[in-house]
C-alpha cells in the first residue's frame, strides 16, 4: 500500500494549483483523478476553436498562477484580458459600468478556456515530486489510526494522514465521508456555448439581466479579425429545453434579440450545452484528517463568475495554513490546523454566495417596487466612483486579507 503525508483527491484546476504549491514543501504529496494524467487534457473540437467551458480568472486567480510559475504557462494569445464591465437590466433603464483605468489597472480580469489553466498547471508539476495517478477512481474511504485508507477502482490502496478533497461538485471523497451539505436548485439552468458576432466585444464583459435570468457575454481572443464571445444564459428550465431545441439559425437570432444587438449580428454559434444549476455549501470545510476545498465545499451562481476564483483562494488558504503549520511543528492533519482553514474560508465563501443569490432574487422579481428599486440602485451606483471602486476590487481580489499566493508578485518581491 502506497503511503504519503497528503493526498489530493481531484486534479482540476483547484486541486491541481494545491499540489503545485505543496510541491515546493518537504512533504510527500500525490495527486489522484479519474481522468489519465499522462495525455493532453480534453477539449471539445469546435466550429470556433473554443472550447465552451471557460474562467473568469480575477487578478488575485492570476497573482496565484503567476506565484506558482503556472500563468506563464498559458499562451498569451489564449487569454483575453477585458479591460471594461457592463451590466444592464431588460426591465428598465439601470445600467453600471466598471473601468480597469479608474482603479488604475490595466484589466479587470482574464477569460481563459479552462483545459488551458489545467494543462499548464498539470504541466509544471511533471518536474516535481508529486506523484501523479491517473485514470484512478476512488471507490471507498476507510479511516485508520494513523489517518486514512483510500480503496481505488483499480484494486490500489493509498494511505496519508491527510486527505484532500478537491474532486468537484459531486465529490465522491465528500460522498463517501457524509459530510452534511446545505443545497438547493436555483431552478434555473445555463446554456453555454461560444459564438462569433458581427462587432467586436471591446475587451468588455456583458451582463444583461433578463426576467427569465441573467445572459452574459464573455469575450475572448479575435482570430484573423473575427471577434468571438462565450456565454452563459441562465434560463428556466422549460425555456432551457426550447432554447436547446432551437436550430441554429434561430438560435443566433434569439439570442441576438434578448442581448440587444448590443455586438451586432450573431454570426455563428458553436454547439450549445445545458447544465442545470445548484447551490451547495458544505456545513463544515474540515474533520480530522480530511479537507474539503474548491467545488467540494461549494458551488455557486456563475452570475459573477467567482466560483473557480473561491476555489482558488482556497487552495492558497490551505497551503498558507499547512506550511505554517510544518514550520511550527504541529500535526498538519490536526483538526485544529484545518479548522483554521475552515475559519478563514467559510466566512469569506459564504459572503460571496448570500451577495449572489440576493443579486439573483433581487433581479428575478418582477414586482414594479422592486424593478423602480434595483433600476434606481444601478444608476445611482454607476455615478459612485469611489463604492464602484470598492465593489470592483473586492471581486477582483485586490483587497482584504488575502493568502500569501493570492498577492501581486511584483509586490511579494519587495518585500
Amino acid at each position: 500500500m502506497a503511503q504519503f503525508d497528503l493526498i489530493i483527491v481531484g486534479a482540476g484546476m483547484v486541486g491541481a494549483t494545491l499540489a503545485r504549491a505543496l510541491a515546493e514543501t518537504e512533504l510527500k504529496v500525490a495527486l489522484i483523478d479519474a481522468m489519465p494524467l499522462d495525455e493532453p487534457i480534453p477539449f471539445q473540437l469546435t466550429g470556433s476553436g473554443y472550447d465552451p467551458r471557460v474562467s473568469a480568472l480575477s487578478a488575485a486567480s492570476e497573482h496565484i498562477l503567476a506565484n506558482l510559475g503556472v500563468w506563464q504557462r498559458i499562451p498569451a494569445s489564449a487569454c483575453c484580458a477585458y479591460q471594461h464591465m457592463h451590466v444592464w437590466d431588460a426591465e428598465g433603464t439601470g445600467e453600471v459600468s466598471f473601468d480597469a483605468a479608474s482603479l488604475s489597472e490595466v484589466r479587470l480580469g482574464h477569460i481563459v478556456e479552462n483545459y488551458r489553466i489545467q494543462q499548464a498547471l498539470l504541466d509544471s508539476l511533471a518536474d516535481t515530486e508529486v506523484a501523479l495517478f491517473g485514470g484512478q477512481r476512488v471507490d471507498g474511504l476507510v479511516q485508520e489510526d494513523d489517518g486514512w485508507r483510500l480503496m481505488l477502482a483499480s484494486g490500489e490502496r493509498f494511505s496519508a494522514p491527510l486527505i484532500v478533497a478537491a474532486d468537484g461538485a459531486r465529490s465522491q471523497v465528500r460522498e463517501l465521508y457524509g459530510f452534511d451539505m446545505r443545497e438547493w436548485n436555483y431552478l434555473h439552468d445555463a446554456i453555454v456555448t461560444t459564438v462569433r458576432t458581427e462587432k467586436t466585444h471591446d475587451d468588455t464583459a456583458w451582463q444583461r439581466f433578463l426576467p427569465s435570468g441573467p445572459l452574459a457575454l464573455l469575450p475572448l481572443p479575435d482570430r484573423d479579425g473575427e471577434h468571438f464571445c462565450s456565454i452563459v444564459w441562465s434560463l428556466k428550465p422549460d425555456r432551457a429545453v426550447d432554447i436547446m431545441a432551437l436550430d441554429d439559425e434561430t438560435f443566433m437570432r434569439e439570442l441576438g434579440e434578448a442581448f440587444e444587438g448590443r455586438l451586432g449580428e450573431i454570426l455563428a454559434a458553436d454547439p450549445r450545452r445545458r447544465i442545470p444549476l445548484r447551490q451547495r455549501h458544505a456545513k463544515r470545510y474540515a474533520v480530522t484528517g480530511l479537507v474539503l476545498i474548491g467545488d467540494a465545499a461549494h458551488s455557486i451562481h456563475p452570475l459573477a463568475g467567482q466560483g473557480v476564483n473561491l476555489g482558488l483562494l482556497d487552495a492558497a488558504e490551505l497551503y498558507d495554513v499547512l506550511v505554517a503549520a510544518l514550520e511550527r511543528g504541529e500535526d498538519i492533519a490536526s483538526l485544529q490546523v484545518l479548522q483554521r482553514y475552515e475559519r478563514r474560508r467559510m466566512g469569506a465563501n459564504l459572503g460571496m454566495m448570500a451577495a449572489m443569490e440576493g443579486f439573483e432574487r433581487l433581479f428575478d422579481a418582477d414586482a414594479l417596487p422592486l424593478r423602480w428599486i434595483r433600476n434606481t440602485g444601478m444608476r445611482l451606483l454607476d455615478g459612485q466612483e469611489l463604492i464602484k471602486g470598492g465593489i470592483i476590487r473586492r471581486a477582483m481580489g485586490l483587497t482584504g486579507d488575502l493568502p500569501e499566493l493570492a498577492r501581486d508578485p511584483q509586490l511579494r518581491e519587495q518585500r
